[in-house]
């Protein structure tokens, strides 16, 4: 299991500056002209249609739904409420939606993305129909136990009493953001961290329905939210390699493009790599991989690492003479060459911290490590495309291997 760090929770930058700037908006609303107000309160729907074709565009299934569930609850309101619920049938409409859209979208973040028209996706089609179905079945009259339950108190607190949202809201809510919260930490998903913020950007929609334009503002911030959220994740699958997390090589060729004059190239090849699989498996392989590009990612001196493909990684120190980067290279190199690595079995811990203890204790037994070879070049003098930078540290690349490999050459 990964381990939470300050960093994971960066993530969250995107979804809290959005909810930070809608607030900052609301203020300055009522001062729009008569028209303009009538746009922002269809602006949710155009921004969830929008976020709609993002999704069918990407193919992100639970993005899609999130954004009907959306549409659908904002439609619900406009057509029942007028400023905050009154009479049961309103009431009973606020209450139960305040309690399911939280409901289904801690829900979508523990699934996994089965597309759109999929079985799957047609199953959770079912499961919001089934949620309106309800929604509509408890506001009819007779259904008192539902109504009751949606409207009861279970604490007497001030601070809940100033809250529109009901009480039975409020568990739901809490556990939901916990649970989305850690699983965007975990897993380190756009998707996944916008989807707490749509949930905190519902929620203030929610207990503002009766003051001003607060619903329709934050209503179009959760889709805008989770729009992002989507272009995020798909920006990501297209320059982050899947298996490693590293840049991928498009995003290498991208960074090339703007760079400046003055940088340094390292080539990096896993040695023996191709016996390596032969003798172990594809699946120690790419457990090799992971390891080589997590020690990659922690090179000092500045640099960036990114897979180039198959077992070859490039490092990249923007604004560096070689002179500069040659002892952060030696010392990934020996950081490599030193790590054992125990091949991962069904009873290897899954967290690290257990794992060091099951590396050095007696249950040792299928250690193996790898070593790197580095070749490194800088821009400058004849080498004045990145194409032939990135030549040059190829070739000495080349020549570390030729001297034994385990090596760094110039």
């Amino acid at each position: 299991m990964q381990t939470l760090t300050a960093k994971s929770f960066t993530i969250f930058a995107i979804p809290a500056t959005l909810l930070v700037a809608s607030f900052l908006v609301l203020p300055r609303v009522t001062e729009l002209p008569p028209g303009r107000l009538e746009i922002l309160c269809i602006l949710p729907y155009f921004a969830a249609a929008l976020g709609m074709g993002l999704s069918i565009h990407f193919h992100r299934g639970r993005a899609f739904y999130v954004f009907l569930v959306l549409a659908v609850s904002y439609w619900s309101f406009r057509a029942f409420l007028k400023g905050e619920p009154t009479g049961i049938s309103a009431t009973v409409l606020y209450q139960a939606v305040c309690v399911l859209v939280p409901f289904t979208i801690t829900l979508f973040s523990l699934m996994r993305e089965r597309g759109i028209a999929t079985v799957a996706g047609r199953l959770r089609f079912a499961f919001v129909a089934l949620q309106a179905l309800f929604v509509g079945w408890a506001m009819e009259p007779g259904h008192v136990a539902v109504q009751q339950f949606l409207a009861r108190r279970f604490v007497e607190s001030r601070f809940l009493d100033s809250l529109l949202i009901p009480q039975p809201a409020i568990p739901v809510i809490g556990i939901g953001a916990l649970v989305i919260a850690y699983r965007a930490c975990t897993r380190q998903s756009p998707v996944d961290s916008s989807l707490l913020g749509v949930l905190a950007a519902f929620v203030a929609a929610c207990n503002g329905i009766g003051t001003g334009y607060v619903t329709p503002v934050f209503m179009t911030a959760a889709a805008a939210i989770l729009s992002l959220g989507v272009l995020k994740d798909s920006y990501n699958m297209a320059f982050r390699d899947d298996l490693t997390g590293l840049p991928s090589r498009r995003a290498l060729n991208e960074h090339l493009t703007w760079l400046g004059r003055r940088y340094t190239v390292a080539m990096v090849d896993v040695d023996h790599f191709k016996k390596f699989n032969d003798t172990y498996g594809h699946d120690v392989g790419d457990q090799v991989l992971r390891l080589v590009a997590a020690k990659l990612r922690g090179v000092g001196g500045g640099g960036t690492a990114y897979r180039y493909g198959g077992e070859e990684f490039t490092i990249l120190f923007p604004r560096r003479e070689r002179k500069e980067v040659l002892g952060h290279l030696e010392e990934l190199r020996r950081t490599i060459a030193d790590y054992e690595m125990r091949l991962r079995g069904d009873d290897r811990p899954d967290s690290t911290k257990e794992g060091k203890k099951f590396r050095s204790g007696a249950r040792g037994r299928g250690v193996v490590s790898v070593t790197v070879s580095i070749g490194v070049a800088e821009s400058g003098g004849a080498l004045r495309k990145p194409a032939e930078v990135i030549k040059a540290a190829d070739q000495a690349l080349y020549r570390a291997k030729g001297r034994g490999r385990n090596a760094v050459s110039t």
